[in-house]
């Protein structure tokens, strides 16, 4: 299943959209394993998702089989349009020399505010209040009683609205992915529209170097099942390592993380990943490095299932490669995008 750069550089022989897609790499980590498919709908993505399994019998001779079928429902995926514009005064760009450099440094400050918009939809965009946005993760995951996905959302114990998640996405064409309309380009566009009139506030023409930034994507999740939401986590205890995640409680992250694991019933089916703020991926570097504090060696489970790597401790299952935590051998992406004054959900 390709990423966003793999679409990228087939669509782009010159590779051009394809840097612009790796400088989005370098502060949001999920465009690495994020899957993305081209929808079915110009404006996003139509999927059929089975609800329901046929009914078998246990026959014997000469007794027929009543025909049964799946249950089966739709699910519309629709996509944002996100854009921005940039004009520079030719003058000011054109100072040192070097109006290239200059145009970038400008750039680079864009593709970061389009950044952050994308991966705040991706985490918490709710078309029911916002027409404009898609539908992210939180709001399809916002109800442990009285939802069917509630089963796959884990109570970490915190309560009031100081706490924090941690997602555990397993991305595939048949799981979860994202979308962007059909016959459209994918990912971050940019069209430079070189030098051009602008309009100070009175109106007034001045010369200037012009450029356009254009993203559509969506969310599809095909199967509820591959994404687990880790919720109410609540952020002090984690960083005091009290309470409800003292390494002793039954909701401490880690021990979570491996009940995540459990509700998804087939790790084949996709490129698993754990999506966290950067106050609990620190939290988890500190717990791994701690567990040597309470004699907890278990090398042997450590490098059966943990993926150690140099700053990490044998038999926490946690490691740390480059500045990469690592759960179980599967990566925890940092998306800073995370709140942690999310309220506690029941």
């Amino acid at each position: 299943m390709p990423t966003l750069i793999d679409l990228a550089k087939s669509m782009d022989p010159q590779g051009k959209v394809a840097k612009v897609i790796e400088l989005l790499n370098q502060s949001n980590e999920i465009i690495q394993y994020l899957n993305f498919i081209e929808g079915n709908l110009p404006t996003g993505h139509k999927g059929v998702v089975r609800t329901g399994l046929p009914a078998v019998t246990l026959r014997r001779f000469y007794q027929g089989v009543a025909p049964s079928q799946s249950g089966r429902d739709t699910i519309e995926d629709v996509c944002a349009m996100q854009e921005g514009r940039n004009e520079i005064d030719k003058a000011l760009a054109d100072l040192n020399g070097n109006s290239a450099a200059y145009r970038m440094s400008e750039a680079l400050a864009f593709v970061e505010s389009m950044n952050q918009t994308f991966a705040q939809q991706i985490m918490y965009g709710n078309t029911s209040t916002n027409k404009d946005g898609i539908l992210g993760f939180t709001p399809r995951y916002n109800a442990i009683a009285g939802a069917t996905n509630g089963q796959n959302i884990i109570n970490a114990g915190g309560t009031g609205n100081a706490c924090t998640s941690v997602w555990l996405i397993v991305t595939g064409e048949n799981t979860v992915t994202g979308i962007y309309p059909k016959g459209s380009a994918a990912g971050l566009q940019q069209t430079d529209l070189g030098e051009m009139d602008a309009f100070d506030s009175n109106m007034n023409r001045y010369r200037a170097y012009g450029e356009i930034w254009q993203w559509q994507y969506g969310l599809h999740v095909r199967d509820w099942r591959y994404a687990v939401r880790i919720a109410n986590i609540s952020v002090s205890d984690l960083i005091n390592q009290t309470n409800t995640q003292a390494n002793t409680a039954s909701t401490w992250l880690p021990y979570l993380m491996i009940r995540a694991f459990e509700r998804i019933p087939s790790m084949g089916m996709g490129t698993p990943f754990f999506l966290a703020n950067r106050t609990v991926k620190e939290m988890l570097g500190v717990g791994a490095v701690q567990k040597t504090v309470y004699g907890l060696t278990m090398e042997q489970a450590g490098n059966q299932f943990g993926s150690l790597g140099p700053g990490s401790v044998a038999g926490t299952g946690t490691g740390i490669r480059g500045g990469t935590v690592s759960f179980f051998k599967t990566p925890v992406l940092t998306m800073d995008q995370i709140l942690s004054t999310e309220s506690a959900i029941s």
